[in-house]
C-alpha cells in the first residue's frame, strides 16, 4: 500500500474539483479548493518526500503548459493524464512522466477501441501506460466514465475485462466518481472489488476522510492497493495534515 499523491490542473491552476461537475460549462464546476502555488511547488513537495506513482491530471485544455512545469520539478516521478493519445504520448515521456494515463482516447464514443490502445502500446510500451479505469455503479455492475466523467461507456469494469487490460498496461488508476471530491466517505464495495480483480499495481480514489479512512482501507485490501488523496488532504484545503499521511505511510502502518 502506498500513498499516490495528485496534481489536478484546471484553466492552469492546480485545484480539487468535485469531479461529477466537470462540464465545459464553467458555472457547473463546483470547486473545492483553487491553489495560490504553482504545479511545480507541488511536484517537489512530493520529490522531497520520495513519493512516486502520483498523477497530474489535465481537466481540460490550456494545461498543457502546467502539467509540463509539473513534470519538470519532478523529472520520472509523476504519471500524465487528460487528453493522453498515441500522437502525443511519447511526448509528454520526454517531457518527463514516468507514464501517461489514459481513458477516453481507448474508450472512443463510449465504446472500447482495442486498436487505439494497440497503437499506444507500440508508441510507449506497456510499461508506461497506465488505464484510468474511473467508473459508477449502475443496475449493480460498474461501467467506465469518460470525457471528465460526463459520459457512461458500455464498457464494464469485472474481474474478466481487468484480465484483459492488464495484458495492455503497467498499471490501473480508478477513481469512484460518484465519491470522488466529496469527503463523504470511500466507496467500500469497489475497493472489495478491486481488490479481487487486479494482479497488477492499481491506485483508488475517491472519498478519503481521515487516518480512519486510510486504516479502513488498509484493513480492507491487505495492502494489496494503492490510495490517493485530495480533497481532503491539508495542502489542498482540507483537514487532514499532509505531513500526518506521510508519517503514517512511512511507518508502513
Amino acid at each position: 500500500m502506498q500513498f499516490r499523491p495528485c496534481i489536478d490542473l484546471h484553466d492552469g491552476k492546480v485545484k480539487q474539483i468535485v469531479g461529477s461537475t466537470l462540464t465545459d460549462r464553467k458555472q457547473d464546476v463546483v470547486e473545492n479548493f483553487v491553489s495560490s502555488y504553482p504545479p511545480s511547488y507541488y511536484a517537489q513537495l512530493f520529490k522531497r518526500d520520495a513519493l512516486l506513482g502520483g498523477h497530474v491530471i489535465m481537466l481540460g485544455k490550456g494545461n498543457e503548459d502546467a502539467a509540463k512545469e509539473a513534470l519538470a520539478a519532478y523529472p520520472g516521478g509523476l504519471q500524465i493524464g487528460g487528453g493522453i493519445t498515441a500522437e502525443n504520448a511519447s511526448y509528454y515521456i520526454e517531457c518527463g512522466a514516468s507514464h501517461v494515463i489514459v481513458t477516453s482516447y481507448i474508450f472512443h464514443n463510449g465504446r472500447f477501441d482495442l486498436e487505439r490502445l494497440e497503437k499506444l502500446v507500440a508508441a510507449v510500451g506497456k510499461d508506461r501506460i497506465v488505464i484510468d479505469l474511473s467508473c459508477r455503479k449502475k443496475d449493480g455492475k460498474w461501467f467506465v466514465m469518460t470525457d471528465r466523467w460526463t459520459t457512461w461507456s458500455e464498457f464494464e469494469v469485472n474481474a474478466q475485462s481487468i484480465r484483459m487490460l492488464e495484458t495492455y498496461c503497467a498499471e490501473f488508476l480508478i477513481h469512484a466518481v460518484d465519491v470522488e471530491g466529496k469527503k463523504g466517505g470511500m466507496e467500500l464495495d469497489l475497493i472489495k472489488d478491486l481488490m479481487s480483480w487486479t494482479s497488477i499495481p492499481t491506485t483508488y480514489a475517491g472519498g478519503v476522510r481521515g487516518l480512519e479512512d486510510l486504516q479502513l482501507f488498509n484493513s480492507i485490501t491487505n495492502g494489496s492497493l494503492h490510495i490517493t488523496i485530495g480533497s481532503a488532504l491539508s495542502i489542498f484545503g482540507g483537514d487532514l495534515q499532509y505531513d500526518e499521511v506521510i508519517n503514517y505511510f512511512q511507518k508502513g502502518k
